[in-house]
């Protein structure tokens, strides 16, 4: 059964905190949805994972090319589907679903834009605003993944 928690972040450096400690918790095969409006953070919370993880080079969002392979501790497939349209969704998702179950971890920006199924093991993290500077962040998945980002402050 799937476990959730909710952080409240009041600023950047809290919300790379639980990232990090995401990605400590990641191993490969892995994948992380990230959904939530534009502006909410999930670049800001993939390049910490990255950081986390081991790479040192810049991230940034995918949007126009859609995926970016960072090489880390494990590899990690940075998808931003932002600008996904139904057309390219059949043939694209057919050979990108080889990354989420490949050797290293899958970050998916915009998830609800996959149109397929993610596997069991997926932890799913939703973004919102609060203010200028806070988020509230709503993380469901597996417990085992849960476990260590409960002892962030401010996780509930």
């Amino acid at each position: 059964m799937p476990g959730r928690i909710v952080f409240h972040s009041d600023g950047e450096g809290r919300t790379a905190d639980l990232a990090a400690r995401l990605a400590a918790c990641l191993s490969a095969g892995d994948v992380v949805a990230l959904t939530g409006d534009l502006g909410t953070g999930k670049t800001r919370f993939v390049e910490a994972a990255a950081r986390a993880l081991g790479y040192g080079g810049r991230v940034r969002s995918p949007s126009f090319t859609l995926l970016h392979v960072y090489r880390a501790r494990l590899a990690l497939y940075h998808f931003d589907l932002y600008r996904w349209t139904p057309d390219d969704r059949e043939a694209e998702r057919a050979e990108w679903e080889e990354y989420l179950e490949g050797d290293g971890v899958t970050f998916l920006e915009w998830a609800e834009r996959w149109g397929g199924e993610l596997p069991e093991r997926t932890v799913h993290i939703r973004l919102f605003h609060e203010g200028e500077c806070r988020r509230r962040i709503e993380i469901t998945g597996p417990e085992e993944k849960l476990e260590k980002l409960r002892e962030v402050e401010g996780a509930s």
